[in-house]
C-alpha cells in the first residue's frame, strides 16, 4: 500500500516544473557533445580513481581520441563501484533521456553505449529536448565577476554572482584588473572597492542576477569590518550590498580545500566537523532583511542548521550538498527538514549539474525521496491527505525558489 501511494505520490510531483536554483551549466554550452562530457564528471572520476584507475588518463586533455578511451576505462572500472548512487544517476538518465533498458545498458559493449548515446547528443534540438523531457522551467548558473551576461535567454539561464573570487584573492593583481575591466574602477582600497562592489552588483542586476553566493570554509568567521580590504571585510561588504540589492546571499558552508592533494580534480576537497553556524551569528543578526539559503555538508550540521532556520526569520535550508546528497543523508536530512523547519522557509534540492542532463536523474532521486517521505510519514497515517501532499511538495520544490529569488 505505502509503495503504491509514494509511487502515485511520486507521479504527482514529476508534473511540478523545476526550476533549480542552484548549477554550474555554461549557458553557451549547456548539453554534453559526446559520453565524455558526462563521465568526466568529478563524481565519476573521484570513484573511478579510489577503485583503481589510472590518473593519467582521467586528467588528460580532449584531444584525439582521449576522451573515447577516458569513456571507455571509466565504464569498464565502474563495475567496482555501481552500488553507488552516482551509477543510479547514470543508468536513470539512460533510461529517462536516452531510451535504453536496463538490458541495453548492462549487456552492451562499452563502445556500443558510446556511440549509441553520442547519437542522441548530437540532436541538433538536444538542449530543448532536455528541457521539456526534464519539465525544467529555469536553472540558476554560478558566474564569476567578469563572465558575459549577456547572448543566452536570462529566463531559462539565471545569473548568479559568485563571490568566492572577490573575498579569497583580491590580493592578486590579476583579480584587481579583471574587477576594473568590468566596473571601470581600480578598486585599491577601502573606498574605491565599495565603489566598484556596488557597481559589480548593479551590473549583474541590471543582467537579471537573482542572487549571489559563496563557498567558504571552516574557519571562516565572518565580523563586521568596514575598513579592510582582508576577505572579512570584503565579505562583509558583499553582505551588505547583498541586502541593499535584495538578492539571497546563498552560503555554502564547510568545505576544506585539497585535503587530498593527489586526488583528481575536484576531487581534492572534504568537509570539517569543526564547522558550526555560530560563527556566522553576528551575520545573521546584522542583516535581519537578508535572506540567506544555506548549504551544508554532513548530516550532523543539517540539525543545527534546521535549528537555525527555526528562529532566525532570515536563513533558509537550501539542498542537499555534495557528500550530502546521496539517498541515505537525505532522507534523514529532509524528514527532520519537514518535521522542524516551516515548508516556506525549505530550497528543497537543486542538481549542482555542470551538464544538463543531469538535472532529471538528480531530481528523481530527491522527489522519490520525498513521496516515500510524505506517503510513510504523512499521508499513510492521515496527518494530510494526498492532495495536501501534493502541494506541501510544490512548496518545497518550487514554491519557496519562486517567493525567495522573487522569480
Amino acid at each position: 500500500m505505502a509503495e503504491s501511494l509514494s509511487q502515485e505520490l511520486f507521479q504527482a510531483i514529476v508534473d511540478i516544473p523545476i526550476i533549480d536554483p542552484h548549477s554550474h551549466i555554461d549557458p553557451f554550452h549547456p548539453v554534453s557533445k559526446t559520453l565524455d562530457d558526462i563521465l568526466n564528471y568529478h563524481y565519476y572520476t573521484e570513484l573511478a580513481f579510489s577503485t583503481g584507475m589510472d590518473k593519467q588518463i582521467l586528467e588528460a586533455g580532449n584531444d584525439g581520441d582521449i576522451p573515447h578511451r577516458r569513456v571507455l576505462a571509466i565504464l569498464k572500472q565502474m563495475k567496482r563501484f555501481d552500488n553507488t548512487a552516482q551509477v543510479e544517476w547514470f543508468l536513470d538518465m539512460c533510461r529517462s533521456l536516452f531510451g535504453l533498458t536496463n538490458e541495453d545498458i548492462l549487456n552492451d559493449h562499452p563502445e556500443t553505449l558510446f556511440n549509441r548515446i553520442g547519437m542522441v547528443l548530437q540532436k541538433s534540438n538536444w538542449e530543448e529536448e532536455i528541457f521539456h523531457k526534464t519539465n525544467l522551467q529555469a536553472i540558476f548558473l554560478t558566474n564569476e565577476f567578469d563572465d558575459p551576461l549577456t547572448g543566452f535567454n536570462s529566463n531559462r539561464y539565471i545569473p548568479c554572482l559568485r563571490t568566492d573570487t572577490l573575498v579569497f584573492r583580491l590580493h592578486e593583481p590579476e583579480v584587481v584588473d579583471r574587477l576594473e575591466k568590468v566596473t571601470g574602477i581600480r578598486s585599491l582600497d577601502r573606498h574605491s572597492l565599495n565603489l566598484a562592489l556596488g557597481e559589480l552588483f548593479s551590473h549583474f542586476r541590471h543582467h537579471k542576477a537573482k542572487a549571489c553566493a559563496i563557498s567558504l570554509p571552516p574557519n571562516f568567521a565572518p565580523i563586521e569590518d568596514n575598513d579592510s580590504l582582508h576577505p572579512t571585510g570584503v565579505f562583509w561588504q558583499i553582505a551588505k550590498l547583498a541586502q541593499e540589492f535584495q538578492m539571497p546571499f546563498n552560503l555554502m558552508i564547510g568545505v576544506n580545500r585539497r585535503v587530498f592533494r593527489n586526488g583528481v580534480y575536484q576531487g581534492q576537497d572534504l568537509f570539517d566537523q569543526r564547522t558550526s553556524l555560530i560563527q556566522f551569528s553576528e551575520l545573521f543578526n546584522k542583516f535581519p532583511h537578508s535572506s540567506f539559503p544555506i548549504s551544508v555538508l554532513t548530516s550532523n550540521q543539517n540539525q543545527e542548521l534546521a535549528s537555525y532556520s527555526w528562529i532566525f526569520p532570515n536563513i533558509l535550508t537550501h539542498g542537499h550538498w555534495w557528500y550530502s546528497n546521496v539517498p541515505a543523508y537525505i532522507k534523514n536530512d529532509l524528514r527532520a527538514r519537514l518535521q522542524m523547519v516551516p515548508k516556506t522557509k525549505q530550497i528543497g534540492y537543486y542538481s549542482d549539474a555542470y551538464k544538463l542532463e543531469f538535472v532529471l536523474p538528480k531530481f528523481n532521486m530527491y522527489r522519490r525521496i520525498l513521496a516515500e517521505l510524505l506517503a510513510e510519514e504523512w499521508v499513510k497515517p492521515k496527518k494530510i491527505s494526498e492532495t495536501k501532499a501534493i502541494e506541501l511538495a510544490n512548496q518545497v520544490l518550487v514554491g519557496t525558489t519562486k517567493e525567495i529569488y522573487r522569480l
